[in-house]
């Protein structure tokens, strides 16, 4: 009724226990750049990692060396990626969005917020999360690509670390 064949939780143990270890394994020997905070590219590739470890829990079509099998492609599909997007601006474009101005002293950018779905409350929070109260105090707000925000306050200091932020005026 619940259970056809008892056989079946001993495979799903055993394939899922393998699968699993081999995931950990291949993960941690690709390097940090596998497991870095997401973009775009990332949140597919680790989604598709969920997918295979769940086949491989509830399949009994998929063998275990099929499933780390994906989990090798999906890891060496995301080294190369990575590898030829450090040395191509080309294709880092098309993996990873570039970082985009929210906040401009102390200036909503209405144009960048509709753009990127982004409310002023949600940059002010960002403020308040790094104990900022003014937005005069803050010479930019950025939205990176992995969704987070990064503050930089007003300090009449160099703002080099904003040359590659969408919308950042070039002085």
């Amino acid at each position: 009724m619940f259970l056809d064949d008892p056989s079946v939780l001993l495979q799903t143990l055993v394939v899922g226990s393998l699968a699993y270890v081999a995931l950990v394994f291949l993960l941690r020997i690709s390097g940090k750049r596998t497991l870095s905070k997401w973009n775009a590219f990332d949140f597919v590739v680790t989604v598709a990692f969920g997918s295979a470890l769940a086949t491989s829990l509830l399949s009994r079509n998929t063998s275990l060396v099929q499933v780390v099998l994906a989990f090798a492609l999906l890891v060496a599909l995301q080294w190369i990626i990575t590898w030829l997007s450090v040395r191509s601006r080309t294709l880092e474009s098309w993996v990873k969005s570039r970082p985009r101005l929210l906040l401009l002293r102390g200036q909503f950018q209405a144009q960048a917020l509709r753009e990127e779905r982004v409310t002023e409350s949600e940059v002010r929070a960002a403020l308040r999360t790094k104990g900022i109260s003014g937005l005069e105090d803050v010479e930019a707000v950025v939205l990176e690509t992995d969704g987070s925000f990064s503050v930089i306050e007003n300090r009449g200091t160099s703002t080099s670390a904003l040359a590659d932020v969408r919308g950042y005026p070039e002085e």
